[in-house]
């Protein structure tokens, strides 16, 4: 019998648009933050002491969850796996709120609209 698999899911560290808490998602290319990089640099870290490998590696096509993979694959020293980037894999689109201020819209259209 062949051996499991393992499946490693992470998130994209803090995005410059979630620091100024504007609504950030598939139409908008936010940066990571100065703490979104020392946090995919931390999970890099953390896998590297847990020991694991990965053969591949999956990505969203927006820069900051590039980024977060470059930066796990740093401290992984693995930047030799293979790569697939796919827009299927994009946050969801907010529409019309993308890079609006959570706290504004929260006044406008009530705070259930933002959750």
């Amino acid at each position: 019998m062949a051996a499991p698999h393992k499946l490693v899911l992470l998130r994209h560290g803090e995005s410059d648009h979630t620091r100024a808490n504007l609504f950030c998602g598939f139409g908008n290319d936010s940066d990571l933050s100065e703490l979104g990089v020392q946090e995919a640099t931390r999970a890099g870290q953390r896998m590297a002491e847990a020991g694991l490998t990965f053969d591949m590696a999956f990505t969203s096509v927006l820069k900051r969850a590039i980024k977060t993979l470059y930066l796990v694959q740093e401290e992984l020293d693995c930047h030799w796996i293979p790569v697939v980037k796919t827009w299927r894999l994009n946050e969801r689109h907010y529409g019309d709120l993308q890079g609006l201020s959570k706290t504004e819209t929260a006044q406008k259209y009530g705070e259930e609209q933002v959750k």
